[in-house]
């Protein structure tokens, strides 16, 4: 039961990431990305790696992919406004994917599966769940690694935000202080004018009342 489950998960993981790089409606695109990471989480819990496959559901489906297709909705990108690709682009990715191709091939050639890894499958110890004994590790023998990691992501987050960030001139900033503190006897001013002096060469008009 547990090798016809991989084989069809795994059938529905690949059929689903071919489609994402082929399909030319973007909307589509994000969709069989996300059964894509449906998949592969139940190729996780194959594994009892059940901690990775609900982080893959909460981040990468919860957050991330749904993000994604809010994005491309908002911006309604269609097929025909795509443009045609370059021909230095497409060399440089050609290049770049036969160099990935080939360091696949050659890490499936040189594999050599231990058989005593097909039991590191289960809890590492007993009593402890696969969630307890990662929290466990990061957080005892790996806390500063852990910590470290955080603080490049954070440095990294901090550095997008200064790179993107442009200072516009003639722009009309809200201040929400000075709203809350400006009083009506300051901001409204009666201004008692005359048609007079107002209009020196107009006539005066009689308007008549009709009962």
């Amino acid at each position: 039961m547990t090798s016809f489950l991989f084989y069809i998960l795994s059938g529905v993981l690949i059929s689903s990431a071919i489609m994402v790089v082929t399909t030319k409606n973007t909307v589509y695109g994000v969709l069989f990305l996300i059964l894509a990471f449906f998949n592969a989480a139940g190729l996780f819990i194959l594994a009892h790696a059940e901690f990775l496959a609900m982080v893959l559901l909460i981040v990468y489906v919860g957050a991330i992919a749904v993000l994604f297709l809010f994005v491309v909705m908002m911006i309604n990108v269609e097929a025909r406004q795509v443009q045609p690709v370059d021909c230095n682009y497409f060399l440089m990715g050609t290049f770049v994917g036969f160099v990935l191709t080939a360091e696949l091939v050659i890490v499936f050639m040189s594999w050599n599966t231990s058989p005593e890894a097909f039991e590191l499958i289960f809890a590492p110890q007993d009593g402890f769940s696969n969630t307890r004994a990662l929290g466990s590790l990061l957080y005892t023998h790996y806390a500063l690694i852990f910590q470290a990691a955080g603080l490049i992501l954070l440095i990294a987050m901090i550095g997008a935000i200064v790179l993107t960030l442009r200072q516009r001139e003639g722009v009309l900033k809200q201040k929400i202080g000075d709203q809350l503190a400006r009083q009506a006897k300051d901001s409204v001013q009666l201004v008692d004018i005359s048609a007079a002096s107002s209009f020196p060469n107009s006539e005066p008009l009689n308007v008549k009342l009709q009962e």
